[in-house]
């Protein structure tokens, strides 16, 4: 025989226990409470924040018939507030409890916790500080209220309350089953990124990685589908979060971005910050990889060289800027179709120049990446894998020549620029550059001389759709390899393009016959020591 469902009791809210850090729309909230008739209880500066709005408040303390002690670190672990909330009114048994110990019910726990993740963002290294932020009853009431959501309704996000208050105003006096069941997940996730937080924090302290491994977020916005229409996707806030980034960044216009417009435009703002200083930078990306990349005079001038290197692949691809956008540059760049442009700050001329092309994205970051970045995370069957973001790795004062002629130090510049591009395309990843620009990219080849070759071709190719030799797109350039070369053909076939300096990180079983091959041409080599696989 099937078991049979029985329909849950209802129970009339007739106290609340209130306790938030946000005091976002609490007294209009709490009104609405008081109105109804539900006395509220309540902590410290809760209770005094409510007692200012004119609204009455039981302190805990009256209820506990304890006060408040160690600086408020204790005040609600007591049974009186414990047994209210834990208690399961479904059953005599609890309901005989707690009229023997005089214990009241609370049909309601509205509790938003300690900041820490706020905290973290200002005072990360201020350890005394952190721990002072970390809420140890709070979490334990949420836990309770969402664990006996039968009969207590939880509340953690000031934007449900006006919902939770218009439930409370109806004849029964309670919420739904639906709405407490949907406020107790909300709650454990809340608490599970709240100690998830405090956890990464705290190993990071320690230096080492943390034992077990919680990747938590708040729901940004619900995609369409993911990569391909098939697949469900979602973007999710980090509870981290802090300093410019894609998400969080300002939308000016445009349709919704898909999960394609987003992984683009991280990858291109990514590349972007590789060029926080006054000179101007361009990069255009197209499947997360570089199809032109540049520095100029202006971000117009930036803009194109940076299209000059593959105009074709550029068609509908995402454009990144490292200053602020004003109107000649909005307008070059809505001469061919974009999907996204993200800049630090665009001008008010500028934002009314995208506004004639409401389908293009305009994305507003307020700055770009930090050097000190969030870990990198990554599927795999049965678990993920975390590492450290690719930050630094290599500085022009760092690369060690090993060839019989040095670098120029036209060359030298434009080795560092073409590697700090490199770092950005997926491996096997080739680039070659002159004057602070991008001419042919080469990458995702499984071996490195396809990657030269690619380039190579590119290189030609563009340089045909601008009426030029094409044999001459790649001369006097230097060339950027993510990994060492492990034979001298990929070398040689840069050399035979054009190309006249090679920067990459060394360490091939065959480096003596790599930089022989080298010497031969003429070429000047230099070694990083530091690999920048992408994959």
């Amino acid at each position: 025989m099937s078991a049979q469902s029985t329909k849950p009791q209802v129970f009339p809210v007739r106290r609340a226990l209130i306790s938030v850090s946000d005091k976002s729309n609490l007294a209009e909230f709490a009104r609405k409470l008081d109105a109804l008739g539900i006395e509220i209880v309540s902590t410290g500066g809760t209770a005094a924040f409510l007692r200012d709005n004119g609204i009455a408040v039981v302190s805990v303390s009256d209820v506990t018939k304890f006060p408040e002690i160690l600086e408020g670190r204790v005040k609600t672990l007591h049974p009186a507030i414990h047994g209210g909330i834990l208690a399961n009114l479904e059953q005599s048994s609890a309901r005989e409890a707690l009229a023997q110990h005089n214990i009241a019910p609370i049909g309601l726990v509205v509790i938003n916790l300690y900041p820490f993740e706020e905290t973290l963002k200002k005072h990360a290294a201020h350890f005394d500080t952190m721990i002072e932020n970390i809420d140890v009853g709070g979490p334990a009431m949420l836990r309770a209220a969402a664990k006996n959501h039968n009969c207590v309704t939880v509340v953690t996000d000031p934007d449900d309350y006006d919902a939770v208050a218009a439930e409370l105003a109806g004849e029964a006096r309670a919420t739904s089953d639906a709405t407490r069941r949907s406020l107790a997940a909300k709650a454990f996730a809340r608490t599970a990124a709240y100690d998830t937080a405090i956890a990464t924090w705290f190993a990071g302290q320690t230096g080492a990685a943390p034992s077990s491994c919680t990747i938590t977020g708040t729901l940004k916005q619900s995609l369409r589908y993911g990569e391909n229409p098939h697949q469900k996707a979602a973007l999710y806030e980090s509870a981290d979060r802090s300093g410019p980034g894609i998400v969080g960044a300002e939308q000016v216009q445009g349709k919704e971005l898909s999960y394609n417009n987003l992984t683009d435009a991280d990858a291109a703002f990514e590349l972007i910050s590789e060029f926080p200083g006054a000179e101007p930078a361009v990069a255009i990306v197209k499947h997360a990889n570089p199809c032109g990349v540049a520095l100029g005079s202006s971000l117009v001038e930036a803009y194109s060289k940076a299209l000059a290197c593959d105009p074709v692949s550029a068609f509908g691809g995402i454009v990144a800027l490292n200053g602020r956008l004003e109107e000649e540059a909005a307008r070059e760049i809505l001469k061919i179709f974009t999907e996204v442009v993200i800049v630090p700050d665009a001008s008010d001329a500028a934002r009314a120049a995208f506004a004639a092309k409401p389908n293009v994205r305009l994305l507003v970051t307020g700055g770009l990446l930090p050097v000190a970045r969030q870990p990198y995370f990554r599927s795999v069957a049965g678990g993920f894998l975390v590492q450290d973001a690719d930050v630094g790795g290599f500085e022009g004062k760092t690369l060690r020549t090993v060839t019989k002629r040095e670098p120029s130090e036209a060359e030298r510049a434009n080795m560092v620029f073409a590697m700090r591009v490199t770092k950005h395309v997926k491996s096997n990843a080739i680039v070659f550059a002159k004057d602070g620009a991008t001419l042919g990219i080469g990458a995702g080849q499984m071996s490195r001389v396809d990657s030269v070759r690619l380039a190579v071709w590119k290189a030609r190719e563009a340089a045909e759709h601008a009426g030029k030799n094409p044999d001459e797109a790649l001369k006097d350039t230097a060339v950027a390899s993510d990994a060492f070369f492990p034979f001298a053909d990929g070398l040689l076939a840069a050399a035979d393009a054009g190309a006249t300096s090679i920067i990459q990180p060394g360490g091939s079983m065959r480096d003596e016959e790599v930089i022989r091959a080298a010497d031969e041409r003429g070429l000047a080599m230099v070694f990083t020591g530091v690999r920048h696989f992408r994959h």
